[in-house]
């Protein structure tokens, strides 16, 4: 029961407040581990280093908040947990900056608020393009940063969600098949992949049940299986599938072209379609959000019988 009603007060801090402005944890945490990775990066056995350096960042936080939680105990500090490691607010104004800049006739702004959101080349995209990105941007961090952090902090509290948090933090710093980080991040890749297997689903499954369906089930089904990532492909393909919406396709990353394969059907991505993105996730978090407080009430009025 507690940990349920962490959902409803995480999100309530998020919305308020937003991310922190300054001293951010999540900052430091990048900074810390930017200063390991300088460290051991280094010489053989690479892919054994990155599981020690991985260890080393993660689990000495996950256990002062565990110990926190144990000793302490109450919902505040799973609340704040949640509302740190939860980016609803950040990601509706990221996409909506994008928009602003749109409604401005400025190509060029909207091509800097979209590089703000992807790791693509945005400096040559053109107004589809640049739709495109956000969209596919917004809808996999719905899954990554809101539906996520919610789901692991539900099933294990604080300790949970900041586990997920800095896991996914640290994929998202060293999870590239590139030479630098091809071994050492090998294993912040793998461990992201668990740690997003059922969130994933659960995601894909949201944007199923708020927008187009049949679509989405269609795309789930049979496109998001055959994307490079094993949770952000199915993620991407039901939101397509919901928006009715042609997505992924060839796009250049650090001046290469990565070859992806089709996501979604029906139009190409237009500016007004990054709005519907994110009202795709505002409803999917809006009806996970009533069944939380749904299953608290039944359980409260269990308890009273």
């Amino acid at each position: 029961m507690e940990t349920l009603l962490l959902v409803p007060l995480a999100l309530l801090l998020d919305y308020l407040l937003g991310e922190p402005s300054r001293f951010h944890p999540l900052v430091g945490f990048g900074k810390y581990s930017n200063w390991l990775e300088s460290k051991t990066n280094n010489g053989k056995s690479l892919f054994l280093r990155g599981i020690a350096t991985w260890i080393l960042a993660v689990i000495p936080i996950t256990l002062i908040i565990y110990f926190l939680d144990h000793w302490v105990g109450g919902l505040w500090l799973g609340a704040i947990c949640g509302w740190l490691a939860i980016g609803w607010r950040s990601l509706r104004e990221h996409g909506l900056a994008v928009v602003k800049a749109f409604e401005s006739n400025d190509i060029e702004k909207a091509r800097v608020k979209t590089s703000y959101l992807v790791s693509r080349d945005t400096s040559e995209l053109d107004e589809g393009a640049l739709s495109k990105a956000t969209i596919e941007s917004l809808l996999e961090n719905g899954s990554d940063a809101i539906f996520a952090p919610l789901f692991w902090l539900v099933v294990f509290g604080a300790p949970g969600v900041v586990l997920y948090r800095l896991s996914n933090t640290l994929d998202a710093m060293w999870g590239y098949r590139n030479e630098r980080f091809e071994q050492f991040g090998k294993f912040t890749a793998r461990v992201d992949d668990v740690l997003n297997f059922i969130p994933a689903r659960l995601s894909a499954a949201l944007y199923l049940l708020f927008g187009n369906s049949k679509l989405s089930w269609q795309a789930w089904k049979i496109q998001g299986r055959n994307w490079y990532s094993p949770n952000a492909g199915i993620v991407m393909a039901s939101g397509a599938g919901a928006l009715n919406l042609s997505l992924g396709g060839d796009a250049v990353y650090y001046g290469k072209i990565k070859q992806r394969s089709k996501l979604g059907y029906g139009e190409d991505a237009k500016p007004h379609d990054i709005q519907r993105a994110l009202k795709l996730i505002d409803y999917s978090l809006y009806g996970l959000t009533f069944f939380v407080i749904i299953i608290i009430l039944l359980r409260y009025t269990l308890q009273c019988h």
